[in-house]
């Protein structure tokens, strides 16, 4: 599998909000957003070929059960599969974060779903070559279903940055059956914490009035966006 970093730190986004995790970042991307934090997983992909072996050997000190499997999009590695099933086997909570638009038969406790609003699209970065395809792909209605019929638990986070952005969430929403409004997470876009708080306030105005849950990016609010945290 191809890796980008592997890192012990607290779930900073979602219901697990806090919890010491240890996190496997793969690399590689099929959607590019033009906001992407990790652009060395997506834009310029970095990373090294690891086994399942050495990967579960490399978090075995971690002193955590929680285990994040994250990317770029995880879902694109050939050995997902695998690699979920000697998680379990080992008696790990896994959650996958993912975008949704490929389903695979993963084994996880908390399937976090992350569909890409029209504010992903990267119009303009690397001449837009790659929007087309971003635009196409990036909301797959029949894989989010999937994920919600076969997962313990789901949340389905968007990334918000502007008011507008929640009418689009609403014609998401009107294709999915059955989505509690509690599993439904606004988290404001931006890598700076004064950014977050700003954008933040509103975002929060809109969950009270919807009943959606807040989704605050606490690694950053603690740590700053950089790599390992």
């Amino acid at each position: 599998m191809r890796i980008s970093e592997i890192f012990f730190s607290i779930q900073g986004e979602g219901k697990l909000s806090g919890v010491p995790s240890a996190f496997i970042r793969t690399t590689g991307c099929n959607l590019r957003c033009t906001w992407c934090d990790t652009p060395y997983t997506s834009w310029t992909p970095e990373g090294e070929d690891m086994t399942i072996d050495a990967i579960i050997d490399r978090i075995a000190p971690y002193p955590t059960r929680f285990v994040v499997l994250t990317g770029g999009e995880p879902l694109l590695q050939n050995d997902i599969v695998e690699l979920t099933r000697r998680l379990r086997d080992d008696g790990r909570h896994i959650t996958i974060e993912t975008a949704a638009t490929i389903y695979k038969p993963v084994m996880c406790d908390l399937a976090s779903l992350s569909p890409k609003l029209a504010n992903s699209t990267p119009l303009a970065r690397d001449g837009g070559k790659y929007a087309e395809a971003h635009e196409r792909d990036r909301f797959q209605p029949n894989v989010i279903e999937a994920f919600i019929r076969t997962a313990p638990d789901f949340q389905l986070k968007f990334v918000v940055e502007h008011e507008q952005d929640v009418e689009e969430i609403d014609r998401m929403l009107q294709r999915l059956p059955n989505v509690p409004p509690e599993n439904v997470l606004l988290m404001p876009e931006g890598t700076e914490a004064s950014l977050l708080l700003q954008r933040g306030r509103w975002v929060a105005e809109i969950c009270k009035s919807r009943g959606f849950r807040y989704c605050p990016r606490l690694h950053v609010e603690l740590f700053g966006c950089r790599r390992g945290v």
